[in-house]
């Protein structure tokens, strides 16, 4: 609801200064080529969304995507040792954190969802640390191939959309080191 406000009053602003300074037209104009390019955006990455939702289909149907999933069950169950007595619960960290390594964040979305609401019963509407480590987890997400930002780039017409894997590997690796650092930081001081 909040972003609801932010956004009008940016809007309110925005017409108001446009107003004031006599630059209607060229923001009436801008709104709508704006407009017309998300819609370009919007489509193109509708085509690269479905390849790679069926790439993780075919990897699911022949086992690919539990293989990926079962070598990171040793970190998982290291880093969630609570989560990961369920198997079911495991299981869904595990297809999040492996549909996220592939740059799938769309697929992952539900998949973590269901992984946080399992891990979530029993805490009366309060997340315990495994809880906060699994959104860090979640939303640092370590890529190995950043299929979403390639998309977007090939849609703006970039000729090579995956010569930024050095870059995404480290930002990626740094952030969750550091989300991961900070959760265990902050878990040991709200203890103290």
């Amino acid at each position: 609801m909040a972003m609801a406000w932010i956004w009008t009053g940016m809007a309110v602003v925005s017409l108001i200064f446009a107003a004031w300074n006599g630059t209607m037209d060229a923001v009436g104009a801008a709104a709508l080529e704006g407009a017309g390019a998300a819609v370009q955006l919007c489509i193109a990455m509708a085509g690269v969304l479905c390849l790679w939702s069926g790439v993780m289909e075919i990897m699911s149907r022949c086992g690919l995507s539990e293989k990926l999933a079962a070598l990171l069950r040793p970190a998982l169950r290291w880093l969630l040792p609570r989560a990961s007595r369920d198997p079911e619960t495991l299981a869904a960290v595990s297809a999040n954190v492996s549909a996220n390594l592939l740059g799938l964040g769309n697929a992952a979305t539900p998949l973590g969802i269901r992984a946080a609401r399992r891990m979530a019963r029993g805490t009366d509407g309060t997340a315990d640390d495994e809880l906060c480590r699994l959104v860090v987890l979640n939303t640092a997400s370590l890529q190995l191939l950043p299929t979403t930002v390639a998309g977007v780039r090939a849609a703006c017409g970039c000729r090579t959309p995956f010569d930024i894997l050095p870059a995404v590997w480290l930002s990626s690796a740094i952030s969750v080191t550091a989300g991961l650092l900070a959760a265990r930081l902050l878990q040991r001081v709200w203890r103290d």
